[in-house]
């Protein structure tokens, strides 16, 4: 009797999830997160990009035993069959949680019609390889590239007790406090806000080295310099039409194209790598 009230306990609670999850299917997003043990294949845990760089070979593995194959070229052939064989298999050796999805079968078969020349057959290993690979890619690539190749801002310091983020703010502030400025016709405020984004700038652009090693300066570039120059000269002369397309343009190269590049990936990292908040889960 006692198993039978711990079932009907167990079905309610699947019901009522379900129905939790039914009446927000508007605002609810099913994700897989990917097993933490990929995480020694990444940097930063990995010097090298290891699990990319297989996932590559594999790619150009199939492309290759696909090629001999349709020209009927066995040595080739088994050379690239091989070497597929090796590092498809290698990716359960590196994630032992996936090692269950992959299609052995499908491998058996391409060694063995490869060796025999049964093109027909190599073929169709490769098909039904194609599919385990896109099933995989539809669970977990996306989420995979965004929390291992995102950039992490988390643990900059723009200087000392000044996190990344309370800077990215503050540049905000000083931008919008430029255009009300300007809009009130109050120079010296508008001059002053600006002279601070500038000092803001140039510091965020410090940070940038970090990961642009190669480049001696990446922000602020010359466009972006040369529009701090203008606008100063028409916060001071030009008319409030004026001020305004300069200041537009300036948002658009000092903040928005960055934004588009590295905010967006930075934020849906923070998205999939932050732990659950319980309480905020059940507020919503």
């Amino acid at each position: 009797m006692r198993w039978l009230h711990f079932i009907l306990l167990q079905c309610l609670l699947i019901v009522l999830v379900a129905a939790v999850v039914y009446i927000h299917n508007d605002r609810v997003v099913v994700l897989k997160k990917p097993p933490v043990s990929l995480a020694q294949w990444y940097k930063p845990e990995n010097k090298r990009q290891v699990w990319l760089h297989n996932m590559f070979k594999l790619r150009r593995e199939m492309q290759a035993v696909r090629f001999y194959s349709g020209n009927e070229n066995t040595e080739h052939l088994q050379k690239w069959a091989t070497r597929l064989s090796e590092h498809y298999l290698k990716i359960g050796e590196m994630v032992p949680e996936w090692s269950d999805k992959l299609n052995r079968d499908a491998i058996t078969l391409l060694q063995s019609s490869a060796k025999n020349g049964r093109y027909q057959n190599v073929s169709d290993a490769l098909d039904k390889l194609a599919e385990s690979c896109k099933s995989c890619h539809a669970d977990y690539r996306a989420i995979t590239a965004t929390i291992y190749r995102a950039p992490d801002f988390s643990s900059l310091e723009i200087g000392p007790s000044i996190s990344f983020d309370t800077h990215m703010q503050n540049l905000a502030k000083q931008v919008n406090q430029v255009k009300i400025a300007s809009e009130d016709g109050k120079k010296n405020v508008a001059h002053s806000s600006l002279a601070a984004l500038k000092q803001g700038i140039d510091k965020l652009g410090e940070t940038c080295l970090d990961c642009h090693k190669k480049d001696k300066q990446v922000y602020p570039d010359e466009k972006i310099n040369n529009t701090i120059t203008n606008l100063e000269k028409s916060l001071t002369t030009g008319t409030p039409k004026e001020q305004g397309e300069v200041l537009g343009t300036l948002a658009v190269l000092a903040c928005a194209r960055c934004h588009g590049t590295h905010r967006l990936a930075y934020d849906s990292r923070k998205l999939m790598s932050d732990k659950p908040n319980w309480l905020e889960l059940i507020k919503h």
